[in-house]
């Protein structure tokens, strides 16, 4: 397979002001409480002010897309469910039942469903964002799991998703049977860890189902030995819905917008875009620790540091929505707690 050569980034500024930084530490510090006892709610606190360039960090209008495609991987058994609950789950969404749906209503986040590359052809609806660039990425057992031009379309799209899009914060949610072996082989090629060390149950494999899963993407890893660059990996490795994922989030990062990022797929996505645009992970925060084990090797290469550890492996965006509300109380702490000469309090002593 030939490297793809034709995407091109838009430029992801530096988050990076001294000046910025001296002052929201400086903010933070004066606070009517000692110094660090918020913990990391107060570096949470600085890293969107980072982020927005600004003393007084807010979130406005967020949104969950949720990136939906089928994987042609599946016919060989590697997933606990059949391709055909991909489908099944979009019709799930659009009727407000699944868990994404529950938490997005509770936080107030706007949802929406992008149809990435499922095999089935939906109905419109309100809901649904007709993106699809084929019926199912191809079989990476055998061939390139998207062709050039699909895996650039998926990109682009992404980025178009983004471009339609109000507010200031972005989750990526997914859903896909078989999207946590593309998260796999991406993590083993573009992350150099044994494959594995990457996988896990998923949905829900027995032992024999993860060795059986084991082996064939062990099969796949060797199909495609001489891919290594990140766009060429991301076509043979990789699913329609985590290319459109990473379009998405090197969109969202080039307009400074907030990247609040879920578990291993959303994380997988981040990897690919970090390596097609540098920078991009300056804008992102960490949801939470999913137990799928191959997101433990994904947050050490990125240097993430999750916000919760609630035991997860759902997706959807799910651990994403569950820590939203501990953004939303770091922007009201910078901005409404009283400093200590507001509140005509005492400082430490120095």
């Amino acid at each position: 397979m030939l490297a793809l050569t034709t995407f091109t980034a838009p430029t992801i500024a530096s988050i990076e002001n001294k000046v910025l930084r001296q002052q929201l530490q400086q903010i933070i510090d004066l606070k009517t409480k000692p110094l660090g006892a918020l913990g990391r709610l107060e570096t949470l606190a600085l890293q969107l002010g980072m982020i927005q360039g600004t003393t007084k960090p807010q979130i406005e209008q967020p949104q969950i897309r949720v990136f939906a495609a089928d994987h042609g991987l599946t016919k060989h058994g590697t997933s606990a469910y059949p391709s055909a609950v991909t489908a099944q789950m979009v019709y799930n969404f659009l009727q407000g039942g699944a868990a994404i749906n529950v938490l997005a209503r509770q936080h107030n986040i706007e949802l929406k469903v992008v149809d990435a590359g499922v095999d089935t052809d939906f109905e419109p609806h309100p809901q649904l964002l007709n993106h699809k660039i084929r019926h199912g990425s191809r079989d990476a057992l055998v061939e390139p799991a998207m062709a050039e031009e699909e895996c650039l379309a998926a990109l682009e799209r992404g980025m178009t998703v983004v471009k339609e899009l109000p507010g200031n914060l972005l989750i990526v949610g997914e859903m896909g049977i078989g999207n946590t072996s593309a998260a796999s082989l991406l993590l083993a090629r573009l992350g150099n860890v044994p494959i594995a060390d990457c996988i896990g149950r998923g949905t829900g494999l027995n032992d024999k189902g993860l060795q059986h899963k084991t082996e064939i993407l062990k099969q796949v890893l060797t199909q495609h030995k001489d891919v290594k660059e990140p766009l060429s990996a991301l076509a043979a490795l990789g699913g329609l819905e985590v290319a459109m994922m990473a379009g998405a989030l090197i969109k969202a990062a080039s307009e400074r917008r907030i990247l609040l990022i879920d578990g291993f797929i959303a994380s997988s996505a981040l990897l690919v875009a970090e390596r097609l645009a540098p920078g991009v992970i300056q804008y992102a925060i960490f949801a939470h620790h999913s137990v799928e084990p191959g997101h433990i090797h994904l947050l050490k290469l990125l240097n993430a540091q999750p916000l919760l550890d609630m035991g997860m492996r759902l997706g959807e965006g799910s651990g994403a929505a569950l820590a939203y509300p501990l953004l939303q109380s770091a922007c009201a702490i910078i901005n409404e707690m009283a400093s200590f000469s507001e509140a005509g309090i005492s400082e430490q002593n120095s």
